[in-house]
């Protein structure tokens, strides 16, 4: 499914879709070039699930945790870009992290990639012109959630 991004109404839109069936086990895994909008809309999808503060970017830091009461349920938002090797994601700890937590995964392939798990919605944002558009590609769990078909 493709979905049209062309402002932040509208990817706080969609981030309100995904905050709104995120349970915990699932991952948002969320691909695309540099600048394409994949934090902006993590950041999105973290305030969908309540949370009111500043959201940085776990570019340096690769892991940010959120925690109830803050957001409706745990979530991990990680941005895997730095790391050189999928390995490393096992030796920062992600299973433990993952373990009751929905995740959030920018640049999902430098950790191996989440694509092959059931509760994996993939979204693929590209911009083309002036036009920034999300692909999104939902795992057989989405897909029981009758939200993209």
């Amino acid at each position: 499914m493709i979905v049209d991004l062309p402002d932040l109404a509208a990817t706080q839109a969609l981030a309100g879709i995904i905050a709104g069936a995120l349970v915990p086990g699932d991952v948002v895994a969320l691909q695309g070039d540099l600048g394409a909008g994949k934090t902006t809309l993590a950041r999105a999808v973290i305030a969908a699930l309540g949370h009111r503060g500043e959201v940085p970017s776990p570019t340096f830091q690769i892991i940010e945790v959120y925690d109830p009461p803050a957001v409706r349920l745990p979530v991990v938002h990680a941005d895997f870009y730095r790391l050189a090797h999928p390995a490393e994601a096992g030796e920062i700890g992600l299973d433990d992290y993952r373990e009751g937590a929905a995740l959030l995964a920018e640049w999902p392939d430098h950790a191996g990639g989440f694509g092959h798990e059931p509760a994996c919605l993939t979204i693929r944002i590209e911009i083309i012109g002036n036009v920034r558009r999300a692909i999104v590609e939902p795992g057989a769990d989405w897909l029981r959630r009758g939200l993209w078909q």
